[in-house]
C-alpha cells in the first residue's frame, strides 16, 4: 500500500476538479486524484499535473489508501443520482470521522438529504458550492461550504487557502450553515447570475435598437461602465465579448445564435422562491426569457405576422439615452439582489439555517460570476442592520433608487414604443412601484375570492387575524372556507 500523506483527494477530473487540484496543489496542499475513467487519471499526471505533487489512484481502494486521517474526499461530479452512486463507491472504504465533499451544483434537498445519511453512519458530509467557472476554479474561486458542522474545522484552511480574497486579504470562503445551506446559497447566486445577465442583454438590445450602436461602440460603452458603479465580472466580459471578432473580421456576437441554454439552478431558484411565497420575479422572468429565447423557430414565423411598432421613434440624446439605460440597469439590479436576499432570509428561516447575510455578500465580493463593486454596500448594508429586511431600505440603495428612478423609467418607456422586450427592468420596476405602495389592489381580490368561494377576508378597521365572509349576492350561505396562504 502506498504512504498516506495526502492532505485531501478528488474524484472528478473535468475541467472543474483539474483545476481545483491545481489550485490547491499551488497553495501547498498534497491531493490524490481518481476518476471513473482511470485513463483520464495518468492523462492529467503526465499532462495538467506533470511536475506537481498530485498523486494518482488508479482504483478506489487505492485512492483512499493516499489519504491521511480523516480522509477528506472531495466529488466534482454531475449533481444528481451521480452523487449518490460516487458516494455508495466511496463509503465502504471510510470510516467514522472521515469527511466527504460534494462541490457540484446539487439541489440543496439532496444536500438536507446526505448530511443526515451520512451522519447516522459517522461520516461528516459538507455540500458546498463553487463557483467562478474555470479561471475561478485555477486561481481563487468563491466557496459556500454548508452541511455537518464538525466537518467544518478539517477544510477550513484548505478551503479559504484556495478561495479568492477580497482587497485586505479576507477569503471569499465561510462557513455557510448545516445540511444544505451552502448549496441553496450557491443556488441563489445563480439565480442571481441569471438575473445580471439577463438585465445585461436587455440593456444592450436597448442600446442596440434605440441608438443602432455597433458592437465596436458598444464594447466601448460597456468598458465606461465598468468603470463605476456597474463595475463587474459579468459586464467587464460583456465588453469583451462585444470587441471579438470572427475569423472574417465582424462582430462574433452578431454570429451567435439567439438561443439560450440552462443547467436548472435559476428553475430551482424560482421553484423555491414560489415555495417559500417571496415574490423573486426578476429571476422568474429571467428564467422564462431564457425559454422564450429556445422558442427560436416559432419567433421567426410569429415576426412575419406580429408588427413592430409603428415608425421610428427618437430616443433623444445619445449621453442621455445611454445614462438612462445605465441607471435602469443599475436600479433594476438592486432590485435582483433585494429580491435574492429576501428568498434567502425566508429559507434560512424556515431551514433554520444562521445564515450571515452580510458574510455571503462577502464571499460573492470575490471569484464568483456576479463578483462586483456593488457587493461590498452590500456587505455594508448587512454590517450596519444585520436584521436588515429588504435592501431597498438600506440608505444607500434607497437614495439611489430614488435619485435614478426617472431615467429608469424613461428607459422603460422608450422599450415599450420601440417594441424592444425587457422583461426584467419591466418586474423590476413593478416590484419597487408595489414594495412601496402602502395599499395595493388585492382588497379586491379579496373580496373577489370571498364572493366565490367563501375564502373570507380581513378589514382595515380590525386587528389583523380576524376574518370576515360577506353574503354578497343575499343568496349565499353563512359558510365560509377555511383560511390559508401560500
Amino acid at each position: 500500500m502506498p504512504d498516506a500523506t495526502c492532505d485531501i483527494g478528488l474524484i472528478g477530473l473535468a475541467v472543474m476538479g483539474q483545476n481545483l487540484v491545481l489550485n490547491m496543489n499551488d497553495h501547498g496542499f498534497k491531493v490524490a486524484v481518481f476518476n471513473r475513467t482511470v485513463s483520464k487519471v495518468d492523462d492529467f499526471l503526465n499532462n495538467e499535473a506533470k511536475g506537481t505533487q498530485v498523486v494518482g489512484g488508479h482504483s478506489m481502494e487505492e485512492f483512499i489508501g493516499l489519504l491521511k486521517r480523516p480522509r477528506r474526499v472531495m466529488l466534482m461530479v454531475k449533481a444528481g443520482d451521480t452523487v449518490d452512486q460516487m458516494i455508495d463507491h466511496v463509503l465502504p472504504h471510510l470510516e467514522k470521522g472521515d469527511i466527504l465533499i460534494d462541490g457540484g451544483n446539487s439541489l440543496f434537498t439532496d444536500s438536507n438529504r446526505r448530511t443526515k445519511a451520512l451522519a447516522e453512519k459517522g461520516i461528516l458530509f459538507i455540500g458546498t458550492g463553487v463557483s467562478g467557472g474555470e479561471e475561478g476554479a485555477r486561481r481563487g474561486p468563491s466557496i459556500m461550504p454548508g452541511g455537518n458542522p464538525a466537518a467544518w474545522p478539517h477544510v477550513k484552511d484548505i478551503f479559504q487557502s484556495i478561495a479568492a480574497k477580497v482587497e485586505d486579504g479576507t477569503p471569499c470562503c465561510d462557513w455557510v450553515g448545516e445540511d444544505g445551506a451552502g448549496h441553496y446559497v450557491k443556488m441563489v447566486h445563480n439565480g442571481i447570475e441569471y438575473g445580471d445577465m439577463q438585465l445585461i442583454c436587455e440593456a444592450y438590445d436597448l442600446l442596440k435598437h434605440g441608438l443602432g450602436l455597433t458592437a465596436d461602440e458598444l464594447a466601448g460603452v460597456f468598458a465606461e461602465w465598468n468603470k463605476g458603479e456597474l463595475d463587474s465580472y459579468l459586464i467587464e466580459i460583456s465588453s469583451l465579448i462585444f470587441a471579438k471578432k470572427d475569423e472574417d473580421g465582424s462582430p462574433l456576437v452578431d454570429k451567435i445564435l439567439d438561443t439560450a441554454g440552462q443547467k436548472g439552478t435559476g428553475k430551482w431558484t424560482v421553484i423555491s422562491a414560489l415555495d417559500t411565497g417571496q415574490p423573486v420575479t426578476l429571476i422568474g422572468e429571467s428564467v422564462f426569457a431564457r425559454c422564450l429565447s429556445a422558442l427560436k423557430e416559432e419567433r421567426v414565423a410569429a415576426s412575419g405576422i406580429l408588427n413592430d411598432p409603428a415608425g421610428k421613434i427618437d430616443v433623444g440624446d445619445r449621453a442621455t439615452f445611454i445614462e438612462d439605460v445605465r441607471r435602469a440597469l443599475y436600479c433594476s439590479k438592486i432590485v435582483s439582489y433585494a429580491q435574492g436576499y429576501m428568498l434567502l432570509r425566508a429559507a434560512g428561516a424556515e431551514n433554520k439555517w444562521n445564515l450571515n447575510m452580510g458574510g455571503i455578500a462577502l464571499m460573492w465580493r470575490g471569484g464568483c460570476i456576479i463578483r462586483s463593486r456593488f457587493l461590498g454596500k452590500i456587505k455594508e448594508a448587512f454590517d450596519k442592520i444585520p436584521g436588515l429586511n429588504n435592501l431597498l431600505l438600506d440608505s444607500f440603495f434607497s437614495n439611489a433608487v430614488n435619485q435614478y428612478q426617472a431615467s429608469w423609467r424613461k428607459a422603460l418607456v422608450h422599450a415599450v414604443q420601440m417594441g424592444v422586450p425587457t422583461p426584467a427592468f419591466s418586474t423590476a420596476l413593478a416590484f419597487f412601484d408595489g414594495y412601496r405602495t402602502a395599499r395595493l389592489p388585492q382588497n379586491l381580490l379579496q373580496a373577489q375570492r370571498d364572493f366565490f368561494g367563501a375564502h373570507t377576508y380581513e378589514r382595515i378597521d380590525q386587528p389583523r387575524g380576524q376574518f370576515f365572509h360577506t353574503n354578497w349576492t343575499g343568496h349565499g350561505g353563512r359558510v365560509s372556507s377555511t383560511t390559508y396562504n401560500v
